[in-house]
């Protein structure tokens, strides 16, 4: 199969040739694999292929005006929604670390007079041909940061004052919500147009769960970001591709309202979570939900050996692939202290374990 078939016939829940594999990472561990396969640090098609990605994220690049100042004599970086962003060194690399806050104690008209990008300010044009350039491929459009309330209005916010929004239905966060998820709705559909058919599926995001629990409850789902949630799917269906949802934690407890939505895969599926087990997930929601992640990026391939390592993906993969619906991904960004072999181990037993027949 070529990726793409491997890809829609995995989230349409049939079995593939192959279990379908997906990689995202850190730049440290970024850097260290494609020196390993000799490759220059901008050919990340080039690593794709070395590891056998079956996955491509289309971009949709920024080209409006700076809409806000950084301020470079304190390290920060501010993009185009005003999320202020710090970079912070760590033993083994390095993250960048939202900061500020701008908007924590805005009422409604400052959030209402936020400069926030135009739909009109983002370039659609090479769409259609990265698209072809990758028509063997599954091409996604979005990221777990597509239509996610919690995470980016905490961005802007802080995740107290997100939350205390939430809870209350504060006018100022709802707005600020509505805000960005009505102009990342109008560059989807843009960007859905655009590409003419060549994008395979929407991928979306909200966090939802801590480590041990729900992060709100069902009901506060239900009544404030359901509805938010909901036109980007019916977006993706009236152009026939399946959604993904990203969600880190505990998370399943939301699932059943997934299916009704018209969700078609799940995505992160941190293991060592509440209710996140792959046992778990696979016997609840198993041949009603595609899957997507499961390998830990705070287990074994952080903290094990390759011997470790190997033993938990090729546990994951007995478990989730019988019947079809799962897609070989780290449940985050592999982190920049997971070993070199481990990595490599990771996706050399999720090929060789990972067929079908």
């Amino acid at each position: 199969m070529t990726s793409k078939e491997r890809v829609l016939t995995t989230f349409a829940l049939e079995k593939a040739d192959r279990v379908p594999v997906n990689y995202l990472a850190n730049p440290g561990i970024d850097r260290r694999l494609k020196q390993h396969f000799g490759l220059v640090q901008d050919d990340h098609e080039g690593l794709f292929e070395a590891l056998g990605v079956d996955f491509r994220e289309v971009p949709v690049p920024y080209k409006g005006p700076k809409l806000h100042a950084d301020r470079p004599e304190q390290g920060i970086v501010v993009d185009h929604w005003g999320n202020h962003r710090r970079w912070i060194e760590h033993s083994t690399g390095g993250y960048w670390d939202y900061c500020e806050f701008p908007l924590r104690e805005a009422e409604e008209e400052a959030v209402a007079a936020w400069p926030m990008p135009d739909p009109d300010d983002f370039d659609y044009s090479g769409i259609k041909a990265q698209c072809q350039r990758w028509k063997h491929c599954a091409v996604a459009l979005g990221n777990p940061g597509l239509a996610d309330v919690i995470n980016s209005n905490g961005m802007l916010r802080g995740m107290e004052q997100t939350l205390i929004d939430l809870f209350t239905e504060e006018p100022a966060g709802l707005l600020l919500a509505k805000r960005r998820l009505g102009i990342q709705l109008e560059m989807a559909r843009r960007a859905l147009e655009a590409a003419d058919g060549g994008i395979d599926l929407l991928w979306l995001g909200e966090d939802l769960g801590t480590q041990v629990a729900p992060l709100i409850s069902l009901d506060l789902y239900r009544s404030v970001i359901r509805p938010l949630h909901q036109p980007f799917i019916d977006l993706a269906k009236s152009f026939n591709i399946p959604v993904m949802v990203h969600s880190c934690g505990s998370s399943s407890w939301v699932y059943e309202d997934f299916i009704e939505m018209g969700v078609t895969a799940v995505d992160t599926l941190q293991p060592e979570a509440n209710n996140m087990s792959p046992e778990y997930l696979k016997s609840k929601f198993g041949g009603r939900l595609a899957f997507h992640g499961c390998i830990s990026t705070a287990g074994p391939v952080a903290y094990g050996s390759v011997e470790e390592t190997i033993a938990i993906c090729k546990k994951t993969l007995e478990i989730m692939m019988p019947v079809g619906g799962y897609c070989f991904a780290p449940t985050h960004l592999l982190q920049d202290n997971s070993p070199t072999e481990n990595v490599l181990a990771m996706y050399e037993t999720a090929h060789k374990f990972g067929r079908y027949r």
